[in-house]
């Protein structure tokens, strides 16, 4: 059996989504860098978490978003029989029939695009006001209902239930999709966040993400099995690559401006989306390939858990627990560790892809399997799981922000 369409023939209708979102973060990070200065909106240092040598501005997060939605409104505008589209959707709406409008790619889009609004939002709301972790998971929550009701998540215990002859017991399915949603939601949102500890590590380490992700969807697309749900996924995933990679040159090191929680909760909402747009088929080998993609902010944030949980410190607590951290109390600097994260970035997800493109999933995931057990050898060899001595230089402070990384 052959694809009907190729790669190229998948992104050559759609490349230009990823280069208008690319365009217009390129062009308002400066503009939300000059009003952050003027605003006094920056994340000044400190002695531990923040070891940059002079005040940055934040809201990077801020153009990541509008670069976001100027792609997803482009999709809007060029979707295949809009027309239809649209008119489907204004007739199931004033008919009350909302059940229809979830697999309604225009209704899918709106709700993508409330969702990772409510999502940066939250986040600007702790870069401004240093909010409680319960109220940014409270956020976080909130999104993933609006997506739930964009017809995004709803589906994610397909590929668990399926292969049990499960897949048409709604009343299992649906609170069952509800659930891993959400929790796909908190834990992104938080592993993004707490990656987001030195220059230009976040968005360089996820904008390749996005890539990982733009390559299954754009390989699901090219066998056509799904139209509407191809094009969204490819159109998507070019839309965040493209608003990341816009921010990026104003966030390597030495970084001009940050992202901010605005960015980094914004980029784990994207990460939780297509996890569950990938579980639509119910075959579990897309959402393995997809967490797959995902593992380096998965392991990180695993890592530095373990780590606090040893210690007996509060998991949640700012500390230098991190691999990045300890990378860099090891003696790298920080472009070296920012430069390895990003070939460890690139390997999990050409591991990922070409894992679900070549393996079948019996093979995959126990390769992906022990791939992480060599990780964790790796982590026990060097030393990096054993707590830091109490007191110690790299022991965070009481009142330290929970969720920073």
């Amino acid at each position: 059996m052959e694809p009907k369409y190729t790669i190229i023939e998948v992104l050559q209708g759609e490349w230009w989504i990823g280069a208008l979102a690319f365009g217009v973060a390129l062009v308002l990070t400066p503009v939300v860098r000059l009003i952050a200065y003027h605003t006094n909106v920056v994340d000044r240092p400190d002695e531990l978490l923040k070891p940059h040598g002079r005040p940055i501005a934040y809201l990077g997060g801020v153009a990541m978003l509008i670069g976001l939605l100027a792609g997803l409104a482009a999709m809007a505008a060029v979707i295949p029989d809009r027309a239809v589209v649209w008119s489907d959707a204004k007739r199931h709406l004033a008919a009350g029939e909302l059940s229809l409008l979830l697999d309604n790619p225009l209704w899918n889009l709106l709700g993508i695009a409330l969702g990772s609004t409510v999502m940066a939002c939250i986040g600007l709301l702790d870069d401004l006001f240093n909010i409680r972790p319960l109220q940014k998971i409270a956020g976080q929550v909130v999104a993933a209902g609006i997506l739930l009701a964009g017809g995004i998540g709803h589906h994610m215990a397909l590929f668990v239930l399926r292969p049990l002859g499960l897949g048409d017991v709604l009343w299992l399915g649906v609170p069952m999709s509800i659930i891993m949603f959400l929790g796909a939601m908190v834990c992104a949102s938080n592993a993004t966040n707490l990656l987001d500890g030195l220059d230009g590590l976040c968005g360089g380490v996820t904008g390749i993400i996005a890539l990982g992700f733009l390559a299954i969807g754009a390989w699901l697309a090219a066998w056509g099995g799904r139209p509407g749900l191809d094009e969204l996924r490819v159109g998507v995933c070019l839309a965040m690559a493209g608003a990341v990679l816009g921010f990026l040159p104003y966030n390597i090191p030495p970084a001009s401006i940050f992202m901010g929680d605005a960015g980094s909760m914004l980029l784990g909402g994207y990460v939780a989306t297509m996890m569950a747009m990938f579980c639509v088929s119910g075959n579990a080998r897309w959402f393995a390939a997809a967490c797959m993609v995902f593992a380096l902010p998965i392991l990180d944030t695993s890592l530095a858990v373990v780590r606090r949980f040893r210690a007996g410190t509060n998991i949640f607590a700012g500390d230098r627990s991190h691999l990045y951290d300890q990378l860099v109390d090891r003696g790298m600097s920080v472009k070296q560790v920012v430069v390895l994260f990003y070939a460890l970035a690139t390997a999990t997800a050409a591991i990922g892809v070409g894992g679900a493109i070549f393996l079948r999933l019996r093979y995959a995931l126990p390769l992906y399997a022990i791939l992480l057990i060599l990780a964790w050898i790796a982590f026990l060899k060097l030393g990096m799981i054993s707590p830091p001595p109490r007191g110690g230089p790299d022991t965070a402070t009481p009142g330290d922000d929970v969720m920073k990384p």
